[in-house]
């Protein structure tokens, strides 16, 4: 099977012949499905680009949201009416912890979004402030130490929604693909070739996440999980253990691209 996975693909930020440009190269790759772990639009215009994609592909898209699918909107509501979007089109999944997709006879295919969940870094001395936190309305006009307690809330609903569903996948597949959004793992938060530093660690990373799999996969030597992820806009591969990998993808704000297609067995 022929998957072709981008990541980060903001066509908010592209005019329509660009993002047809872009739809074609998906098709070009002639993939049986299309990966999107994250940052497709913004919230007001998702619904938009999500039927221009599925319009133009006509293949299966399984993705994730991001942080920036959520802007100028509130993260219930866009994972809420995003839902429910899909629930007709039979070629739009989006992935939310609750159902295995079964890819072929020995691989499946689970996701959620993840969340970058303050712990991981130097959350109390980092100057860095995102424009997620005064355009997303969950994380709007919160004090600090409020915004880092939402941030950890988040996280732990990422990592508690997909701990049931991806040790069911693991039980009965010998591969399991794992989409998020947020890197899990310090290693997999790459900046030009580098582990992202301290003050960008604690948005960047999802360890909530990242320490579900790395239970789940310690006790499992015989499985194997294979994580794609995206939102550093940077690209590297982190081997956590034997049996686990993540796949960070590129992106550059109106270049998106196919950052790769993958052949599952």
């Amino acid at each position: 099977m022929r998957i072709a996975w981008a990541t980060d693909i903001h066509l908010n930020f592209l005019q329509q012949k660009k993002r047809e440009a872009f739809f074609d190269s998906i098709s070009a790759c002639n993939a049986d499905a299309v990966f999107i772990t994250g940052d497709i639009a913004e919230a007001p215009i998702l619904k938009i680009h999500l039927e221009e994609m599925v319009s133009s592909v006509q293949k299966p898209i399984y993705f994730v949201l991001g942080n920036h699918d959520y802007y100028y909107g509130s993260i219930s509501s866009v994972r809420s009416e995003t839902l429910d979007y899909c629930e007709p089109h039979n070629n739009l999944n989006y992935l939310r912890g609750n159902k295995i997709i079964g890819l072929t006879k020995n691989t499946a295919l689970v996701g959620h979004d993840g969340w970058g969940d303050g712990r991981l870094g130097s959350w109390e001395q980092t100057p860095v402030r995102l424009n997620d936190f005064r355009l997303i309305d969950e994380l709007k006009d919160l004090e600090y130490r409020q915004l880092i307690d939402k941030l950890r809330e988040l996280g732990d609903e990422a990592a508690v929604s997909i701990h049931g569903i991806l040790a069911q996948a693991l039980d009965a597949h010998e591969h399991v693909i794992f989409l998020t959004h947020v890197p899990p793992f310090k290693e997999s938060c790459w900046y030009e070739g580098k582990v992202g530093n301290d003050d960008w660690l604690p948005f960047f990373t999802c360890k909530a996440v990242g320490d579900t799999l790395y239970q789940l996969m310690q006790n499992r030597p015989g499985s194997k999980l294979t994580v794609f992820c995206g939102h550093t806009h940077h690209e590297g591969i982190a081997k956590i253990l034997p049996n686990l990998r993540v796949f960070t993808g590129s992106a550059d704000y109106g270049a998106p691209h196919v950052q790769d297609v993958l052949e599952v067995d």
